[in-house]
């Protein structure tokens, strides 16, 4: 019965261990701002960290990542009960093993949060109140695509310098695939429920309409 859960979250485990080994090879084998050339000049290995949300967004506030990484943790919890809810219902296991990716995705950018401003040297902005909540989430997987100086006739962005396509790590790149596959699959996988609710309303009798077919 325990297997029946434990496999989806035994998935969610191996995301986080395989994230947290890929940031800390990262960490003590480069330096911040080094690149590596994978396959030509459009997949690199480049080390930068990412202070804030995602696509290195920041809050203002002096308690911002504070906040933020407490929202994270919150989410977290919910995400794995969550899963625990849809293990239990039966539902498809395609589902199950996409919220699984978005677990692990979501708890391995949580401890980078949470603990490497206090753990790893130097992963820590300045002039923050704690180094606790306030690490830097770190980023490696850069797909090169475009880089330059947007025109300046394109609405919001122009004359900016922008990258086509963020670097990210592998939590990012779970939690990116699970989305993805539930939207694509959505309808084999809510398919049922929506059955269920479509041939209700014809299939459950009352009992006036019982007397009136008397």
């Amino acid at each position: 019965m325990l297997m029946k859960y434990f496999r989806f979250y035994l998935l969610t485990i191996g995301i986080i261990i395989l994230d947290q080994v890929v940031k800390l090879l990262v960490y003590f084998n480069m330096d911040l701002g080094n690149e590596i050339p994978v396959f030509g000049e459009w997949f690199k290995i480049h080390y930068t960290v990412n202070p804030g949300m995602a696509f290195g967004l920041e809050i203002g506030s002096e308690f911002g990542k504070f906040a933020l990484t407490s929202f994270r943790l919150i989410a977290m919890v919910g995400i794995g009960y969550y899963l625990y809810t849809l293990v239990k219902k039966g539902v498809p296991n395609g589902l199950s093993w996409c919220i699984a990716l978005i677990l692990g995705g979501a708890v391995g950018n949580v401890i980078d949060s949470a603990f490497y401003g206090v753990l790893l040297e130097g992963n820590v902005p300045a002039n923050v109140p704690t180094p606790w909540f306030h690490g830097q989430v770190i980023d490696m997987f850069y797909v090169d695509i475009w880089e330059g100086r947007v025109a300046d006739w394109v609405p919001l962005f122009g004359g900016d310098y922008l990258s086509l396509w963020p670097i990210f790590n592998i939590a990012d790149a779970s939690i990116f695939v699970g989305v993805s596959i539930i939207l694509i699959f959505q309808k084999q996988f809510f398919k049922e429920k929506s059955e269920e609710e479509d041939i209700a309303p014809e299939s459950v009798v009352t009992p006036e309409m019982e007397s009136e077919q008397l």
